[in-house]
């Protein structure tokens, strides 16, 4: 067993313990201060400073006795505003408040990688940085506050793990470039002149109006975005009219848009502009348009996945590591990649066996604790690679 093993194993049955912990205590985005309050016992007790930052998240930082490079290790914390449904002694404590996201076990295989850090800091070249971030479920999430607070201040090289239940228990999921997108959300209302429904003539139907916006926003990727590339336009809601004879003059349509390319996302809201005043005009409504810009895509830096796959086909079984494709779903891990070179793995937690069988945001949501071990190695690896280039 080589030392790297030999140490990470030391926190096999401390990070199932820390997992449990926190998904016995869930706090939602901006709320985190008992999750601050744990972390910061836990670093402290391995003989590290931590500090707040962003409200209630918190950076500590491990200097090495050799020089090299500094890595930064993330750790989202926060919850879902979600009633715990599992049937197992470590369920939420809190009405309506689940970690049914996985960061539970993100915050516990970080503070499992600062014990191996710590064990490790004699033969350590450079520096590792914890980042346990707040409110990454709720937008504007906190990965720009943690940076604003110093967070990438000298950092090299960024890492940061999401367990994800679509993958089977312990794959590696490897992505060389794209890996998430940019999540945009509009809100569109259209204004018309109500009135009788028998007289539609004296009448502006903002119902009528509004369909024909869904229609035409359901047209613009087919047919405004190149086939090769990645977009995304769903409606989500549509709501006019209360009363069957009258013509409503309020509707409200919202929805996302999702992308990886800043052209074609240019693209897609210029055609979506486009379709909202067109249509407008066409029926003699009137519109306003609510835009919420969401992070950037997370796009994986090829030289970092590559140094990532290394350490996962060191860690378990080559067969485990594999490449995946890009999926439209949102991280704020985007800003921190921003700012440094950083890759992003997604690290399998599906096992029907032991329950893992529930999609994220489900209120039966659990995980294959087997596998933390197999991510708190894989980082650290990947870390102790990066620090010596």
């Amino acid at each position: 067993m080589d030392k790297i093993r030999e140490t990470v194993s030391k926190y096999r049955e401390y990070a199932i313990a820390m997992r449990r912990h926190f998904h016995m205590h869930p706090e939602v985005g901006g709320e985190e201060i008992e999750t601050q309050q744990k972390i910061m016992q836990e670093l402290a007790a391995l003989g590290l400073s931590p500090r707040k930052a962003a409200g209630t998240g918190v950076i500590a930082d491990l200097k090495g006795k050799l020089p090299g490079k500094t890595v930064a290790l993330r750790a989202d914390i926060d919850a879902l505003p979600l009633q715990d449904e599992i049937d197992k002694p470590y369920r939420s404590q809190n009405a309506g408040k689940c970690l049914a996201c996985g960061h539970d076990g993100h915050v516990a295989m970080l503070l499992a990688m600062a014990g191996v850090f710590v064990d490790l800091q004699a033969d350590l070249q450079g520096s590792v940085r914890f980042l346990f971030q707040p409110s990454e479920e709720r937008f504007p999430g906190g990965a720009e506050a943690m940076i604003a607070d110093g967070a990438m201040d000298g950092v090299d090289f960024v890492l940061g793990t999401h367990l994800w239940q679509p993958l089977p228990a312990g794959t590696l999921g490897i992505s060389y470039g794209r890996l998430m997108a940019a999540p945009d959300e509009f809100t569109i209302t259209v204004q018309g002149k109500g009135g009788h429904g028998s007289m539609p003539q004296d009448t502006v139907c903002a119902l009528t109006a509004g369909a024909e916006i869904v229609c035409m926003l359901n047209t613009i990727v087919g047919r405004a975005v190149d086939p090769l590339e990645s977009a995304v336009v769903s409606l989500g809601m549509f709501r006019a009219g209360e009363v069957f004879n009258i013509t409503p003059d309020i509707a409200v349509i919202k929805g996302t848009i999702r992308s990886f390319d800043p052209k074609i996302r240019a693209r897609v809201w210029e055609r979506f502009d486009a379709v909202c005043s067109g249509v407008c005009q066409a029926t003699e409504a009137t519109c306003t348009v609510e835009k919420i810009f969401g992070y950037p895509p997370v796009i994986n830096d090829p030289d970092v996945a590559a140094v990532v796959a290394e350490s996962g086909r060191e860690t378990t079984d080559p067969s485990m590591v594999k490449e995946i494709p890009a999926c439209m779903g949102a991280e704020d891990f985007s800003y921190y990649q921003q700012k440094a070179p950083g890759m992003f793995l997604f690290l399998g937690i599906g096992n029907s066996e032991k329950g893992a069988a529930f999609p994220h945001h489900h209120p039966k949501f659990d995980m294959d604790e087997s596998v933390l071990i197999t991510g708190v190695e894989v980082m650290a690896r990947a870390a102790l690679k990066l620090q010596a280039r």
